[in-house]
């Protein structure tokens, strides 16, 4: 990876972590392969090891690396190719928080009958790494890569390719800054502890096979983080009616 020049790669850490996807396909590293400490990838790269660790906490979280403590980190094994992404998600559009959010509770809690109906064993699994994610998460940035793979992966395991689309338009608008802004400024410990009990509700009741339960879980999850960003910025978000 030497010899790219670091103004080319900036600090955004969807694009830094397709860069670093790309050049470990590049050389022919297929799944098992042991990838470069954090400290040779920044030095490599001209960046900071802070950015590194966004990346491939990204990377992480889209299921295309894994990362064992005192071994170090490897390339893995998509389960298919309709569930690995092909790369980090393109920055969307400034889409306002609160069409959003209304976007966001018309489609996904009644979703919640679809994935309780066909999510598989290692769509559960799935789910239980990303809440494992989001509970070892340094900051906030990495919390949020893990948040997003949640929903992400939950969506998918609807096994709606329509569905599934959209939910990825609603994933670029969560990449623009307007959204960005205002998450980071709503966000404390103490909420992330809150969607943290809300996923494990969400993804107890889909393992459950419990409709009902999931839809109430989404619901509430998502009236919660409306109402945290409304209680952050009155003005950037509207109650939708």
């Amino acid at each position: 990876m030497a010899g790219i020049a670091p103004d080319e790669l900036g600090e955004h850490g969807p694009r830094l972590a397709g860069l670093i996807l790309a050049e470990w396909q590049r050389v022919g590293l297929g799944p098992g392969s042991r990838l470069p400490t954090e400290r040779q990838l920044a030095l490599d790269l001209g960046v900071t090891r802070s950015s590194v660790r966004h990346a491939l906490a990204l990377l992480e979280a889209q299921g295309r690396i894994s990362r064992e403590v005192g071994r170090g980190t490897f390339l893995r094994e998509p389960a298919s190719s309709e569930e690995a992404p092909s790369g980090p998600p393109a920055a969307g559009g400034d889409f306002a928080p609160a069409d959003v959010m209304m976007v966001r509770r018309l489609l996904e809690p009644p979703a919640m009958p679809l994935v309780v109906a066909w999510a598989t064993a290692a769509d559960l699994d799935e789910m239980d790494r990303c809440l494992a994610g989001g509970d070892q998460a340094g900051s906030y940035e990495e919390f949020e890569t893990w948040d997003l793979a949640l929903h992400r992966c939950i969506m998918r395991a609807s096994r709606s390719p329509l569905l599934a689309a959209l939910y990825g338009v609603i994933e670029q608008a969560r990449h623009g800054h307007v959204w960005g802004d205002l998450k980071r400024r709503s966000a404390s410990t103490a909420r992330r502890q809150e969607y943290q009990a809300d996923h494990r509700e969400i993804v107890a009741a889909l393992r459950a096979r419990d409709s009902a339960a999931a839809v109430e879980a989404m619901r509430v999850h998502l009236a919660r983080v409306s109402n945290h960003l409304h209680a952050t910025d009155p003005a950037a978000v509207v109650t939708w009616q």
